[in-house]
């Protein structure tokens, strides 16, 4: 499921300043799925975008991220926590195209809703910015 995405929902929390809910979004497959020490470990290119970094600013604060992952397809609903870090710079952010800096998301739980949300929806149509970036060798 995360393997097909093309994009994710992500929600974090900073003490006294409320929660932040962004989209991030690349080409199908542009969030890594690996297994460190009996963890599943996500990865994903947070490429330029509102210039806010509310949810940057959070992670910093407060590692504490929920995600969720939606098949338009099927309406199934992946549900994760996960401990989130920011990866700056080196060859691992230089070795995807077009990303600024990498979202690492340590999960802790996760839960499938199959046929969650009602809606579907139909093929969609990628942004032209999309033909800049690259993907996981």
């Amino acid at each position: 499921m995360i393997a097909a995405a093309d994009t994710f929902f992500i929600a974090t929390h900073a003490s006294g300043e409320g929660v932040d809910v962004s989209h991030r979004g690349g080409k199908p497959g542009f969030v890594k799925v690996e297994q460190r020490d009996g963890i599943s470990v996500l990865t994903a290119p947070d490429f330029r975008g509102n210039n806010f970094f509310n949810t940057l600013g959070n992670i910093a604060l407060d590692a504490r991220a929920g995600i969720l992952v939606v098949d338009y397809a099927t309406g199934d609903l992946l549900q994760l926590t996960a401990r989130a870090e920011l990866v700056w710079d080196g060859p691992e952010v230089e070795a995807f195209e077009g990303a600024q800096r990498l979202l690492r998301l340590h999960v802790t739980e996760g839960q499938i809703i199959e046929g969650g949300l009602p809606l579907r929806w139909s093929e969609p149509a990628y942004a032209p910015q999309l033909i800049e970036t690259g993907s996981w060798a």
